[in-house]
């Protein structure tokens, strides 16, 4: 195939999925010499018009996972999305526990968008709302498989000649109907429902605006700070935006989630990649 541009594409609150989409582009765009182009839907202002590809593009379009999930606030968006024949290697970001059937969803939404996916992954980027829980990933090492990755994809773009009649990428998890999202749970087994808990702010908040400025969903009041407009995904971009780290959570299910996670997943979790051919000359 004859690349002509390769964007970067993702939903990013806390920078993760972002580090590793674009460092997937910088080295794509070097090996197919291809034009260079960013989609950073964010924000709300961003996903008020649909983007829209060419049959001559390559697209690494990033997420991070939410509950197992692909988040469902992004949903309806996603659905505007207008493919036109790209090629597409979709990548989802999840905080060291589990990315479930988040890679399959963001795989399938891709293809019905006539997006063919080529490739894909399932890295690992530090919790939204933790700063234990893959702490400061991804990190070098992960950077690195991420740049070998690309080059690997750049290789299999290189050798196909025709989209026409090509599966999507084989990817881990149930095909749809998929599984339900996570739902924490506590000792006693009973769910745990932290939908609806919001962040606090302390006294000594300066109304910077900063939170109101980096909040995916427009929720946090730019009168108020500590006001909320609209709802709260548990993203972590006010907390971990803050100069002053002035917002923080109190409520109890949600500290006994994040403990639970804390503690439960200490483990160092690998990236996943997903490609099919076993040998390339990437140097």
């Amino acid at each position: 195939m004859n690349i002509k541009k390769v964007w970067a594409v993702y939903f990013s609150a806390t920078g993760t999925t972002k580090k590793v989409v674009e460092g997937m582009v910088r080295v794509l765009v070097e090996k197919l010499g291809a034009e260079y182009e960013v989609f950073d839907f964010t924000l709300p202002t961003a996903r008020k018009e649909a983007v829209t590809f060419r049959a001559d593009e390559l697209v690494v379009f990033g997420t991070p996972v939410y509950a197992g999930r692909v988040p469902n606030v992004l949903l309806n968006y996603l659905e505007t999305i207008e493919g036109n024949g790209a090629s597409a290697v979709p990548v989802v970001l999840y905080g060291n526990r589990d990315y479930d059937d988040a890679l399959i969803e963001l795989r399938d939404i891709l293809e019905k968008r006539n997006l063919h996916t080529i490739a894909a992954a399932a890295c690992i980027g530090e919790h939204s709302f933790s700063y234990i829980l893959a702490k400061d990933r991804p990190d070098e090492s992960d950077m690195l498989e991420v740049y070998d990755f690309a080059c690997k994809v750049a290789e299999k773009v290189k050798g196909i000649a025709n989209l026409v009649g090509m599966e999507p990428i084989p990817v881990k998890g149930i095909p749809a109907p998929y599984r339900g999202y996570y739902q924490p749970r506590d000792r006693e087994g009973n769910p745990v429902d932290i939908r609806k808990v919001k962040p606090l702010t302390k006294e000594n908040c300066n109304n910077c605006m900063i939170c109101a400025d980096v909040c995916p969903m427009g929720s946090i009041s730019h009168d108020d700070v500590r006001a909320f407009v609209g709802i709260c995904i548990k993203c972590g971009a006010c907390i971990k935006s803050c100069p002053l780290l002035v917002k923080y959570y109190e409520d109890e299910a949600f500290l006994y989630h994040q403990n639970e996670l804390e503690e439960g997943y200490t483990r160092r979790a690998e990236p996943e990649w997903f490609i099919e051919q076993e040998v390339y000359d990437c140097n």
